[in-house]
């Protein structure tokens, strides 16, 4: 494998110094989803900073079982019906919110023209599965119904999501192609779990990977699930019945990810039922590269490839006059 940089190898030693989830308790989880981090130079530097030029609303949408915190962002000067495209955010399914999301959401907004609703689903161990999947499909099918309130068209919507925001992104499509709706034209899946029966052999090649080890991935997974069964498509969309009629796909991964492996498979599956999909690998990049624009050299890479497929799929050509 090509090794890291040194701004790579740095940031894994200085997030190394957290406390690992390992350890923790439940008490202890969600005690740290309580605590946010403050916005400063040092805090923009490392996430990124909010993409200017955007409108930004905090509302909510349904949940499961009631209302659930979004984020709009919406190009300040764009005119009619823009792409929707809803966005699901990463953290094991034990952390992560709206603000981790704001680098990517704001800048996709940007790029692409579209309106970007970024999802504040619940967390375990509070919420177990099946709560995630069912708060963001809930808010899915609430946000499509209210496009035209957004700015939005109903029959351009994409959905994207990094990690376990990846792995709930997958599972949105196949939810809309099971529950007939709404009709998604295309998934972005960055670093995506994707197999929870934890089967893919980058689990044993980068088990001491920066920023995520493969101890760290079993303990998310053992939360989420406390005793379910990974194999369920809902949890592992791999595992799925069929992957025919889901939308097409950019599916993103990291050299140096213990979960890179679940991505490519994932590809495969797609590849193999049919559904038009590219896979690329981002070389020497840890796990978790999208949150750190600043730190890895490939983020921005990456946003401008993930722009380009979501511009493909959801930005209608001109018709000459």
């Amino acid at each position: 494998m090509t090794e890291m940089d040194l701004r790579v190898r740095l940031l894994g030693k200085a997030l190394g110094l957290a406390p690992s989830v390992t350890g923790m308790t439940d008490e202890q989880l969600i005690a740290r989803q309580r605590k946010t981090l403050p916005r400063n130079k040092v805090i923009d530097f490392l996430l990124g900073s909010r993409a200017p030029g955007i409108v930004t609303s905090d509302l909510t949408a349904a949940g499961a079982d009631g209302r659930i915190g979004i984020r709009v962002y919406r190009p300040m000067r764009a005119t009619g019906p823009l792409p929707l495209i809803v966005n699901i955010h990463g953290g094991g399914w034990v952390s992560g919110n709206l603000d981790m999301a704001d680098w990517l959401c704001g800048r996709v907004a940007t790029e692409v023209g579209a309106v970007v609703v970024s999802v504040d689903y619940r967390l375990a161990p509070t919420h177990r599965f099946p709560v995630a999947v069912e708060d963001c499909y809930a808010a899915l099918v609430d946000v499509a119904g209210r496009a035209a309130e957004l700015g939005a068209d109903p029959d351009r919507i994409a959905v994207m999501g990094d990690s376990a925001g990846g792995n709930l992104a997958a599972v949105m499509c196949l939810l809309a192609r099971d529950r007939s709706g709404p009709e998604i034209a295309f998934q972005g899946l960055i670093y995506p779990a994707t197999d929870m029966t934890l089967g893919s052999r980058s689990l044993e090649d980068n088990a001491e990977a920066p920023v995520i080890t493969a101890r760290e991935a079993r303990k998310m997974r053992d939360t989420y699930l406390d005793g379910q069964d990974p194999a369920n498509p809902l949890v592992s969309p791999l595992k799925a019945a069929t992957h025919e009629g889901l939308p097409p796909a950019l599916i993103q991964v990291a050299e140096h990810d213990p979960i890179r492996d679940d991505g490519l498979r994932y590809g495969e599956a797609l590849r193999a039922a049919g559904v038009p999909v590219r896979t690329t690998t981002y070389v020497g990049m840890p796990h978790g590269y999208m949150s750190f624009p600043n730190i890895c050299r490939s983020a921005p890479q990456a946003l401008a490839e993930l722009c380009e497929e979501l511009k493909t799929a959801l930005v209608r050509p001109r018709v000459a006059d």
